[in-house]
């Protein structure tokens, strides 16, 4: 029996709730009672956060939740047969049969590929029709060792796993298939099966390739593979799929590669090698796309492979920009590439910060900052000398969080490259990052030396060259040209620019006091409530995050902006919470009340973006009331005098936060601001559709 299941994580026929959290939350508490897990809520958390990204709903009355966390010790499924049915998010209705993966962060390759393995299985409609029927939990693990390879006979003849991978690929599948779908499915297959052999004459079956990635790399990536690869099957292609999953890939030859006519890439994450594709003609989507539309894509993979002008791969760019539409306007280019450099910069911030703050926990603040560097040259831990222990380990902690803080300018400038140039851009990022750390021209620079880097090698990637300069050009040319351009323009012309602006904006900070120190934190609250996560929000973000490795004890400044920009941040998915779960029930429907209970955790944790489903389905009222509420707590918290050593938590760093009652008076009041502005813009939007609705119902006058 494998270790991974057992009859007591087997819930046949059982009512876990309406809603997705609901169900997710009771698979997670059964891990946790069965001791598979330290903390259910952790785990119900992560598992969430996964289906925020994507929903795990797939064609069938099928779910897979999933995903990686700290909190489980061991590997483990939860399989759940519902009644009632409950959404997960698959276009063909809510889902009956559930099976809970939940892997450690650690997870070993062998669980990995089990996992996948029954991941894959989902796919098999036999499979899937006998849990259904299952009338035991005994037998639901029968079923579920069967389809792992688990419960053969000791004599049985072994198996290729790469032959029973895809159903598609056993005798007799495309009846079966055909049997399931019925007569109208059997027709529409064989008007694809002709159109696909048209054009391959006597050369046989169209040939196309496949990539399948998915963030966790154990279910979505492998159900797409052989979603694909079984309805290729069926119209008659010959398609060869690589999955890209946590167990590692499983690389096409080759080969295989120079025959194919066009190549599918349905991920979610950048695909490894992709310049192996160069000249292919290709289409792109997210990975569910290939789960629950997979005859559509193969389609329009076919019609690519028969235009001229399809978009092709690149030789010399490697990662995800390609898939991107050629349309796109360098405006919005140049904001996501902006936020992929954020969003790989905050790791950097967060480590070192929360470490320096740590440091000052342990160790005198004004000591460990000034005598950090002479403390580890001169001591160490088995020769201490004059420093004592506590000091000493301050000092590491200082000095680690101090080189994280370091970088965080060239991994800005870095990844800003990378996103519009992909590989060839992080070394002429990273360098221009440094330069713009030597001149002092701090985040701004990095910005502005990420985006010379980067268009410069992307521009040098366009260029048709012959293929022996062209295999020069991503690991020796384009990074020596973009390198040289975008830092010599930082040395010569803008660097030192931005460095005066940057001088200036330090000693204008440091030097607010009263209503100046006000007005600047009702602003930064207003930017980090504007757009949710987005860009204006980031902006705010960076600006505080980058100041914070200058804060010293005699300029707290720095702290005090950092400490506005997460109270203010932390107020609309709060204010949201109170109002759709306290204050104004009535004026939210049930989804949203439902999201209202995880909007606590999330406001409290520093997460905006939890704010988000409100504003999508009411953006007229719940801006402006989150907007309203960040400026009251940003104005509040510098009028306070609150300060944060760390960059990210919210509450949970409570311990490096100055004044932490009054970081708590500011949100608290905010909190409120919002959640009582948005009831009253409700409000007033329903008795106004009210008074229209009777106009209308009023029957008109009649002239005598």
């Amino acid at each position: 029996m494998s270790d991974l299941i057992n009859p007591r994580l087997v819930l046949l026929d059982q009512n876990l709730g309406n809603t997705t959290e609901d169900v997710i939350r009771e698979l997670a508490n059964t891990v946790h009672t069965e001791g598979r897990a330290e903390n259910a809520d952790a785990l119900a958390a992560d598992a969430l956060a996964r289906e925020a990204k994507n929903a795990t709903g797939i064609p069938g009355g099928i779910g897979i939740p999933h995903c990686r966390s700290e909190a489980v010790t061991q590997a483990t499924l939860v399989m759940a047969r519902l009644h009632p049915p409950v959404d997960f998010g698959a276009k063909d209705g809510p889902a009956d049969i559930l099976f809970f993966i939940a892997a450690p962060a650690g997870a070993d390759q062998a669980h990995l590929k089990l996992l996948s393995k029954l991941a894959r299985s989902l796919m098999k409609k036999p499979f899937v029709a006998s849990l259904r029927e299952a009338e035991s939990p005994e037998r639901v693990v029968e079923l579920v060792d069967d389809a792992l390879g688990l419960g053969a006979p000791a004599d049985a003849a072994p198996t290729d796993e790469k032959a029973t991978d895809s159903v598609g690929a056993a005798a007799g599948s495309t009846a079966a298939a055909a049997a399931v779908a019925g007569p109208n499915a059997v027709a529409q297959d064989n008007a694809s099966r002709d159109a696909a052999s048209q054009g391959a004459g006597e050369g046989g079956p169209r040939k196309l390739v496949a990539v399948t990635a998915c963030p966790t790399g154990i279910a979505h990536t492998y159900m797409a593979a052989d979603s694909l690869k079984n309805t290729a099957d069926e119209m008659g292609v010959d398609l060869q799929v690589e999955t890209q999953g946590s167990g590692g890939a499983t690389r096409l030859d080759p080969s295989v590669i120079r025959n194919a006519e066009a190549v599918i890439f349905a991920t979610d994450v950048d695909v490894r090698e992709r310049s192996r594709f160069a000249g292919l003609p290709y289409i792109a989507s997210a990975v569910k796309r290939g789960i629950d539309e997979p005859r559509e894509m193969i389609d329009e993979a076919l019609a690519a492979a028969d235009n001229p002008d399809a978009k092709r791969v690149s030789g010399d760019q490697s990662n995800a920009s390609q898939t991107s539409d050629a349309t796109e306007g360098w405006g919005t280019r140049i904001r996501k590439a902006v936020m992929t450099g954020v969003s790989y910069m905050i790791p950097f911030v967060a480590a070192g910060g929360l470490l320096m703050a740590l440091s000052f926990i342990i160790g005198d603040p004004i000591a460990v900052a000034q005598q950090a560097d002479t403390i580890l040259t001169t001591s160490s831990l088995g020769n201490l000398g004059d420093v004592s222990l506590g000091m000493y380990i301050a000092a590491v902690l200082f000095k680690i969080g101090n080189l994280s803080m370091s970088l965080l300018v060239p991994a800005l400038a870095a990844y800003i490259a990378y996103g519009l140039a992909d590989r060839p851009g992080i070394a002429p990022g990273f360098t221009v990052g440094l330069v713009a750390n030597f001149m002092g021209a701090g985040f701004i620079g990095g910005i502005v030396g990420g985006l010379l880097a980067g268009l410069c090698a992307y521009w040098l990637t366009l260029p048709r060259l012959p293929r022996w300069l062209g295999s020069l050009m991503p690991v020796v040319i384009i990074p020596l040209l973009a390198t040289l351009f975008a830092g010599g323009l930082m040395f010569f012309l803008i660097g030192g620019p931005i460095a005066l602006f940057m001088e200036w904006l330090t000693s204008l900070l440091t030097g607010m006091t009263g209503a100046s120190a006000i007005a600047l934190g009702a602003v930064l609250g207003l930017m980090m409530c504007s757009d949710l996560g987005g860009p204006i929000n980031k902006v705010a973000y960076s600006f505080a995050a980058a100041g914070l490795g200058a804060a010293t004890v005699a300029n707290t400044a720095p702290q005090e902006i950092m400490a506005t920009v997460m109270a203010a941040g932390m107020v609309p998915p709060l204010g949201l919470a109170l109002a759709s779960t306290v204050l104004g029930r009535k004026y939210f429907t049930e989804q949203e009340r439902e999201n209202g209970k995880a909007s606590w955790l999330l406001g409290a944790s520093f997460i905006s973006e939890g704010a988000i489903p409100f504003a999508a389905a009411d953006p007229l009222r719940v801006l402006p009331a989150s907007m309203l509420g960040g400026v009251v707590t940003g104005a509040m918290t510098m009028a306070l005098g609150v300060t944060s050593a760390a960059p990210h938590g919210g509450i949970w760093v409570f311990l490096v936060i100055g004044n932490f009652l009054g970081f708590i008076a500011a949100i608290l009041v905010g909190t409120v601001v919002t959640a009582v502005t948005v009831i009253a813009f409700k409000h007033i939007g329903n008795a106004r559709k009210r008074v229209a609705e009777a106009t209308v119902s009023e029957p008109a006058p009649v002239n005598a």
